[in-house]
């Protein structure tokens, strides 16, 4: 009786909870929406973002930036009401539409800021003004007072006040910014000590002009140079699978020649000095202390050319073992190349996801100057300057701004990463490749909109999680430079590391999770965990296309900056003095790194989610009917390469197991 109500109770608790099986890879057959609660989340963060833009706007923020405001609060360009305990608040400013200040040159290099006080005007002076009559003739003739609003312009000349509350005299010429209606003056001389925590050299105006006239005088040469490298850029990546073979064994030789050669000048030190060390400490008595230092130095040759030698011991075993998976990584290179040729848009993605961070960085600032000027009125008593500061709990909203900063911007990486995840796996997984998709890209683009920006949310907020801390310790560490003990520094600096290791990985697992979410349309968690199971499984193959892959790509890097720097050479070389194509060629080769990282960045993703597809196309698949392969030809000749291997491997083992079995038998032995 008991024993059929245990029965019962185990099948009532199996249809509650269905017996778990081995999920299945169906690539691109089933999709739906993942992560449908961060893509709320996310949507609802954004909002806020956009409410702080709104919060500025409506408090008078934006305004104030745009339209500039004088030190008493009053917005120039529009009538402005009463601010409470703050003099000459208030005031209608209809026509005065320009921002004037009475001593442009007082910077403060620590907030970097002007702290002289500031005017709304009708007009910015366009001639320098030496004297004081020369204020009220322009008040007179322009209607616009360039001392303070209490002060009559046709009594300039006489009043007490004019010292303090008139502009310091001589008034250079100035001219209103587009914008910001700011009046600024036209010598930039005005500005040196400003400059000055920026740039520690613009004291030397010789150079700084000879450097400027030489970006001006090469400025075609530039634009050719920068077209030159992103050619090179794009053809090096069709390049690479045909030199992806020399480039890998090269770095092979290198590896081992370097260890061995390493191992061997350590031991040779340590015998020198076992040799010698001896024989002149034998001939010469040498104080204690220095027999002392000779022996602690003979120990440490040893212990570095011990560990040396296991190193080499160990490189040499992992090269042996990784001889194959090597040539793997080269077939991966092959078949990346040719889907750069099928899909050639995929070198758009590193303009699209340019564009699209540089519009939103844009916004970011905005808002954050607007953040600056938004707030309840505080006069400063030492200046005399009213200042907009966030109080309470609105103070928060620089906060929020800043984690959104982060946040967006991974999300937008996290975006291009989707998209060529998604590209790479429906070219993988389509049998014919003639049947693809008209544009693969704006395929998975869609696919990505439609149902995976959770994910996205979801993968980009984890990597915010560590970043933001991070970011938190580094500016910590700086603004307690030298002011920490060693213990501190050590502390701050160990976490900062560990913090950038953990990014690292996570970066590497969220991407190969997108493309996870690319094949199988599953949640990220779980598009994560196949995925870190899959590299586990690999995790040699996975080793050996990192550090091969990576060094071979760092080669491209190299490539296209010397041989764009090269080019410059030959082209600059006309000028004569070196400074005028010193920044020139810097520029060049700046802008050639930046744009071969961007591309060759893009290669590396694509060899990921190759090396993904390839992982679980050969765990699934055989080659039998029913279950062949999606794999390409280069791919499929190194499977075949290495199933000729095992079997012959195989074979050679049961020969050996066969004459171990049929050894003769011990003389004098009897059979049964």
């Amino acid at each position: 009786m008991e024993r059929q109500r245990l029965s019962s109770g185990s099948q009532h608790h199996s249809l509650l909870w269905p017996k778990r099986t081995k999920r299945e890879w169906r690539p691109l057959e089933d999709r739906s929406c993942t992560d449908l609660p961060w893509f709320l989340l996310f949507t609802i963060f954004c909002i806020g973002m956009g409410s702080i833009c709104g919060f500025t706007v409506v408090t008078g923020g934006a305004a104030r930036l745009v339209f500039g405001y004088d030190s008493y609060g009053n917005t120039c360009g529009r009538r402005n009401e009463q601010l409470p305990g703050v003099r000459l608040s208030g005031l209608d400013h209809t026509d005065r539409r320009f921002v004037f200040f009475l001593d442009p040159c007082n910077v403060d290099l620590v907030q970097r800021k002007i702290r002289s006080v500031s005017l709304c005007v009708s007009l910015c002076p366009s001639e320098q003004m030496k004297t004081f009559e020369d204020l009220r003739s322009f008040a007179m003739v322009n209607g616009s007072e360039l001392c303070s609003y209490e002060l009559a312009g046709h009594k300039y000349p006489v009043l007490p006040e004019r010292f303090d509350k008139c502009p310091k005299l001589p008034v250079p010429p100035s001219k209103p910014v587009p914008l910001f209606n700011r009046c600024t003056p036209v010598d930039l001389s005005c500005y040196a000590r400003f400059a000055e925590a920026v740039v520690t050299f613009v004291g030397d105006s010789s150079v700084l002009h000879r450097l400027i006239a030489g970006v001006a005088s090469s400025k075609e040469v530039i634009i050719g140079l920068c077209v030159l490298a992103l050619v090179l850029s794009m053809l090096l990546m069709v390049i690479i699978r045909y030199i992806s073979a020399v480039l890998v064994w090269i770095l092979t030789v290198a590896v081992v020649l370097g260890s061995l050669a390493g191992t061997s000048v350590l031991w040779w030190l340590y015998i020198d000095h076992r040799l010698y060390g001896n024989e002149t400490t034998t001939a010469v008595p040498k104080p204690k202390s220095q027999s002392q230092f000779s022996k602690d130095r003979g120990q440490t040759l040893l212990v570095y050319a011990g560990a040396a030698t296991a190193f080499t011991a160990v490189l040499l075993l992992l090269m042996l073992s990784m001889r194959r998976r090597v040539a793997l990584t080269v077939a991966l290179f092959h078949v990346a190349a040719k889907v750069f040729l099928s899909l050639p848009l995929l070198s758009l993605q590193p303009f699209i996801t340019f564009t699209l961070l540089t519009v939103f960085w844009t916004y970011w600032v905005l808002v954050l100057l607007f953040l600056g000027t938004t707030g309840n009125p505080v006069q400063n008593e030492e200046t005399g300057v009213t200042e907009f500061r966030l109080t309470g709990p609105l103070q928060y909203l620089t906060w929020y701004h800043a984690v959104g900063l982060v946040w967006i911007s991974e999300f937008i990486l996290a975006c291009q990463q989707m998209t060529v995840a998604g590209a790479v796996v429906t070219y993988y997984f389509t049998r014919d490749k003639n049947r693809l998709p008209v544009t693969p890209i704006l395929s998975s683009v869609l696919r990505l909109l439609r149902y995976h920006l959770g994910s996205v949310a979801k993968g980009s907020f984890i990597i915010t999680l560590v970043k933001v801390p991070r970011l938190l310790l580094i500016y910590v560490h700086k603004q307690l430079k030298g002011k920490e003990n060693v213990c501190a520094r050590c502390l701050l600096k160990t976490c900062i590391c560990c913090l950038w290791c953990v990014e690292k990985c996570l970066n590497y697992l969220n991407q190969n999770a997108y493309a996870a979410t690319a094949i199988n349309s599953t949640s990220f968690c779980t598009s994560a965990r196949d995925a870190f199971v899959l590299l586990v499984e690999n995790a040699l193959r996975v080793a050996t296309i990192n550090a091969v892959g990576d060094f071979v790509l760092f080669l491209g890097k190299v490539l296209v900056v010397t041989s764009t720097a090269f080019a410059g050479v030959l082209l600059l070389n006309s000028q004569s003095d070196y400074a005028e194509w010193l920044l020139p060629l810097a520029i060049v080769c700046l802008f050639s790194f930046l744009v071969s990282h961007c591309f060759l960045s893009i290669f590396e993703i694509v060899v990921d989610v190759l090396f993904l597809c390839f992982a679980i196309d050969t765990k699934y698949n055989d080659g039998t009917p029913g279950k062949e392969f999606f794999m390409d030809k280069a791919l499929m000749e190194f499977v075949q390469s290495s199933r000729r291997l095992e079997r012959s491997e195989r074979g050679r083992s049961r020969v050996k197991q066969e004459g171990a079995e049929l050894k003769p038998m011990a003389p004098g032995s009897s059979s049964a």
